[in-house]
Order: C-alpha cells, then structure tokens, then sequence
C-alpha cells in the first residue's frame, strides 16, 4: 500500500515537472502536458470510479430536478408552491447538515455513501410510480422532497470530505474543479434530456431515469480499492454538541475560513436560489416551453463546464478568483433579471454559470486544504449549510417576492444582496488587525505560506 501511494505521489511530482514527464507520457508538447495536469486527479483508480458513477447518477439527477419543477407547475401553476417544494426539499439540510459533519468526520465515509446513494434511489422510483400511475397529488411531493432532502444532509458533507482521501491532500484543487466539471456536464446534459423526455413521455419518466442511474455510483463506490484511500485521522469521541462547537470555533477563529463563508452565505442564500423562478422567467416573461426551459438551465452548465475544466488546469486556488468570480456572478445576475430575449438571456445565463463556479470551486477547495483532516467534515457541512442549506430561506423568500413583485424584480434585488454580501465580506478583511495579515496570507491557498499552513493544522 504504501509503495503504491509513494508512487502516485511521484506521478504528482512529475506533472509539476514538466521536463521530467515528457518522456513518459504517450503525448508531448504543451497541449499535452496542459491535458494531463487539468485531468491528474484520473490517475487514481478510485477517483475514476467515482467521477464516472457521478457523471451518470447526476445526469439523472439535473433530469429529475426539471421534472419536479415542471410537474409542480402543471399541479399548481403557482410561484409559492415552487418556491415550497425548493424549501423542503433544503429544510433537512438546514437543520441536520452540520449533524451530517460531524457523522462524516467519525464514520466510513465510503460506506456512508452507499447507503444514501440507496436512499436517493428509493426515493426518485417512489415519486415516478406515483406520477405515472397518476395518484400523485402536491403533498406527496412535498413529503418526497423532504426526505431527499434528508438524505442530503448526511451525503453532502461525507462526499466533499470524501474528495481528499481519493485523491490526497495535494490534488484536493483538482479533484474540486473536476467535480465541478462532472457536475455541470450532467447539468448540461441532463435538463436537455428532461425536457425532451417530458415532451416525449411524460415527467414520470424523467423520475424513473434518475432512480435507474443510482446504480452506476453505488456500483462505483462498492468496487472501491480501500487500500488505495488515503487514510485521515477520524475525530475522538465525545457529546455531539461538543464536537459541532469545536468545528465552529475553527471556523471563527481562522480569517481565510470566515472569509470565504461569509460570501457563500450571502451568494448561498439569496444568488443561487434564482434558479427557483428559472421556470418562471422561461414560462411567463421568455415565452419557451419545456425544451426552452431545459436549454436554459443547460446553458447555466455549459458556461459552469468551461470555467470548471480551465480552474482544473490551475494548480492552487486563489483569493482574486474566488473575488472576481463572485463580483461578475452579482453583475450577471443583475443582467439576467434585465433582458427579456430568450437568445441573450441564454448566453447571460452561461457567463453567469462560469462565474458561478469560479466563485464555488475556489471557495470549496479553498475550504478543503485550510481545515484539518479531524475537522473536514464539519468545516465544509457549514460550507454547504450556508450554500445548500439556507435555501428553505431563500427559496421562499424568492417564491413569495416572485408572486407579489414580479419574477424579474426579484432576481434584480437577489442580485444587488449578493453584491452586498461581497461588500460585508470585504470590510471584515479590512477591519481586521494588521497582525492577522501574515496568518490570512499562510491559510490561504495559492500563496506562499500554504505548505506551513498544512504542516501546522496536523
């Protein structure tokens, strides 16, 4: 075991050495040696398994969020109820997500995943039988979207804190900006084929695909190599609160982290749930139908695509990019929320889905190399409570400003809240004492004082 990890370490050390490598890759040149640091992270086996097994459960997954969306209208045509099945769907994270971090940081984290990708899967074939045999009424997709949303508060945080011990710590930026890239390839995928699919079939059978394409990750994680895994201390045992209490003093007492989570609440919270009046903007001010609808969430991921695979080329994450991304993310959305043709509001929409994961792909993988192994998992749980998990927040407050002021009104001021998140984020950097330069700097990724940082949070 350890002579396999000495040699994937030599391989990581070759791709940082171009000179080196050239002679034992089967490509040459720049091209080449750019294709081989943007894809490193393939070189474990482990890592292959997962990022393909997700490539096909999420492409189920980006169907099924459009037929939950689309079916929710045609029960209802109601913004509110659009915006309650997105709050119910986020509740459990927000109540249990940081639950779900202290479990990830004790359990296997592997065999944790099975059993929620199994959760997930039981509950896409519940909802398609209920849609195809027609007994399905909004309460039941309400109670559905609760329980998915259950199961996410314990598989979020295992998966992001899972990423370091396929890949190791030194490839952790990579994995993030790959991940990025599996998700937004399934987000371009997958709504097209939503849409086609409910225009051919039926929203059931956008249900029944999802439920089906579980199987590709479960079988994925199962034939795992465990010896191939990075082992990472698990934390001690001790009362649940006391442990959540240690995460969140971690997180306060580090600038880097405090910094990074103050602008993913605000973005988190108010930027990111637009996409719950998505079907909105496509039905009553663009006038397109479900294929329209499903290209317009494609475009968000292409544009998510091409930014995820440039940042996988990138050896470090950085603060600009993490600032710059989250700048043009507030000023795009403010661009969507102005046009009313369909042509520019698609090319709005991929500059803005680039932007987006400029913005979370720094912050996650900013994130991961900062926290220490014993405390990953309850770090990047409040990562995705304040990204995933104030949605019930958001998503309602969008679903009502929507009803009562106007789809485009509301996306304007979402935007202008996101520009106002960068500012607060801005002035705790500034009001700090100029003692903690030198510790912000060291924590940091992408700055000269990341290896002390590493070496110290062991």
């Amino acid at each position: 075991m350890e002579k396999r990890r000495d040699a994937e370490h030599s391989a990581r050390e070759k791709l940082r050495n171009p000179a080196s490598t050239a002679e034992t890759l089967p490509w040459s040149g720049a091209a080449g040696m750019t294709f081989a640091a943007t894809f490193r992270s393939f070189r474990s086996y482990n890592y292959r398994l997962f990022y393909f097994g997700q490539i096909v459960s999420l492409t189920g997954t980006w169907m099924q969020t459009v037929g939950q969306a689309w079916l929710v209208l045609d029960l209802t045509h109601s913004p509110l109820a659009l915006g309650t099945v997105t709050m119910l769907q986020f509740l459990p994270v927000s109540l249990l997500v940081l639950f779900g971090g202290v479990l990830a940081d004790k359990a296997p984290k592997r065999r944790l995943l099975v059993f929620t990708q199994t959760a997930a899967m039981v509950q896409a074939f519940v909802l398609a039988f209920l849609t195809w045999s027609g007994l399905i009424v909004l309460w039941q997709v309400y109670l559905l979207a609760a329980m998915l949303g259950l199961t996410n508060a314990l598989d979020t945080p295992t998966r992001q804190a899972f990423v370091v011990e396929m890949v190791g710590r030194d490839d952790v930026t990579n994995a993030v900006a790959l991940n990025s890239s599996l998700f937004n390839s399934a987000r371009l995928v997958g709504p097209a084929l939503g849409g086609v699919v409910i225009a051919l079939v039926g929203v059931a059978g956008t249900f029944f695909i999802n439920g089906a394409s579980f199987v590709a990750v479960i079988i994925g994680l199962l034939l795992m190599k465990t010896d191939r895994l990075y082992p990472t201390p698990r934390s001690g045992s001790g009362p649940v609160l006391g442990q959540l209490a240690e995460g969140f003093r971690y997180a306060l007492e580090t600038p880097a982290i405090l910094f990074i989570l103050i602008l993913v609440a605000a973005i988190g919270t108010f930027g990111y749930n637009f996409t719950v009046v998505l079907p909105l903007l496509a039905r009553n001010v663009l006038d397109v139908g479900s294929v329209g609808f499903g290209a317009m969430t494609s475009a968000i991921g292409l544009g998510s695509l091409v930014a995820a695979l440039a940042l996988a080329s990138l050896r470090q994450a950085s603060r600009p990019t993490l600032l710059i991304g989250a700048a043009a993310f507030a000023v795009l959305l403010a661009a969507v929320a102005a046009s009313q043709w369909y042509v520019l509001t698609l090319v709005l929409l991929s500059a803005l889905g680039a932007a987006g994961i400029a913005f979370t792909a720094t912050a996650n993988s900013s994130l991961q190399v900062t926290a220490p192994d014993h405390l990953r998992g309850r770090i990047m749980s409040l990562y995705m409570l304040l990204f995933l998990g104030t949605t019930p927040i958001g998503g309602e407050l969008t679903g009502l400003m929507a009803e009562h002021i106007g789809v485009r009104l509301t996306v304007g001021i979402e935007a202008g809240i996101c520009a106002l998140g960068i500012a607060a984020a801005l002035a705790y950097l500034t009001a700090l004492p100029t003692a903690h330069s030198p510790a912000i700097a060291a924590q940091m990724p992408g700055t000269a004082g990341e290896d002390a940082a590493r070496e110290k949070s062991r």
